[in-house]
């Protein structure tokens, strides 16, 4: 479905039942037909998911408004009963950029030293909360979800869901790896060859809880990489992942012996930065309303200059 299909009204998607039932040929339905009705026509004739038409006809959440047919998609959180948005409500949120905004999703731009989640109870600076934060500043509370995850240190774009509708639909997308995720990285020497995949099964090192490992035991994880500078000792990569496994990029560059600058954790070099030279560069993703493939660039990290101007001059 196109954008044209829908209009938001609040908390409510009012669809053009016409413009749909013209896309699949079908017979539109007469104003006022009983949602019951309504659900098994649009699971013939749309791609909404049955679980939530199911949920929404179980709620009350199918209705007419005169001739146009409403579908409770946007129903927003109550920020006083909500724990981030309680946070964010209460002046704890940091601000965060957006690199791409509609109805159904919102890219964030997650600076270096910034997590996405709290790790602990009451933990304040999370992208989460930055997210909560920007909804309040927009007078509209929806229960935002991150498709994705970057490590704390590891600057870039990550992927917001505002509504279950969008959530079903990104978390899918996740699993069947059509969510194109891009890196940059600062890798110790240089990786030969200069470009190829990582094939390597990633799992946990029973001797350090907080490391991952290559491992015949592990999970599947496949990174592709490519050089695209050589700055003295180090080198700059391209990257795209298939899999997204905990440190993926952090421990097949380590595995291949090139380590990512400033990852203490995988035995990169310290000098020159204090945390793991990586930075999401862009993100692509099928809409969750139009499948369309939406292209979002980040912004170059302000670690990324300064770092490159070291190691050009470094003996």
């Amino acid at each position: 479905m196109n954008m044209e299909t829908y209009r938001r009204e609040g908390e409510w998607l009012e669809l053009c039942i016409g413009s749909v039932a013209a896309a699949a040929g079908a017979e539109p339905l007469a104003p006022g037909t009983h949602p019951h009705a309504v659900r098994l026509w649009l699971l013939q004739h749309t791609d909404l998911p049955p679980k939530w038409l199911g949920r929404l006809f179980s709620v009350g959440g199918i209705r007419w408004h005169g001739e146009a047919l409403r579908l409770l998609a946007f129903p927003a959180v109550d920020p006083g009963r909500d724990s981030l948005y309680r946070t964010a409500a209460a002046g704890g949120a940091p601000r965060a950029e957006a690199l791409y905004e509609d109805d159904f999703c919102v890219v964030l731009y997650k600076p270096a030293g910034m997590p996405v989640h709290e790790s602990y109870p009451g933990q304040t600076g999370t992208l989460d909360i930055a997210a909560a934060g920007h909804a309040l500043d927009a007078g509209d509370p929806l229960p935002l979800r991150h498709i994705h995850r970057l490590d704390d240190d590891t600057s870039g774009p990550v992927l917001y869901a505002k509504c279950e509708l969008a959530q079903l639909r990104l978390d899918e997308a996740m699993r069947e790896k059509r969510i194109d995720r891009r890196y940059l990285a600062v890798v110790n020497g240089k990786p030969l060859p200069p470009s190829g995949t990582v094939d390597e099964p990633i799992g946990k090192d029973r001797h350090h809880s907080s490391r991952r490992i290559v491992t015949p035991r592990g999970d599947k994880a496949v990174t592709h990489y490519e050089l695209a500078e050589r700055w003295g000792t180090a080198s700059l990569l391209r990257l795209r992942l298939e899999t997204g496994r905990t440190h993926q990029i952090r421990v097949h560059m380590a595995y291949k012996g090139n380590p990512l600058l400033g990852d203490s954790l995988y035995g990169g070099d310290m000098r020159y930065i204090k945390h793991q030279a990586l930075h999401g560069e862009s993100l692509v993703f099928p809409h969750p309303w139009t499948s369309e493939q939406v292209k979002v660039a980040a912004p170059a990290p302000a670690w990324l200059e300064p770092l490159k101007q070291k190691l050009k001059g470094a003996k």
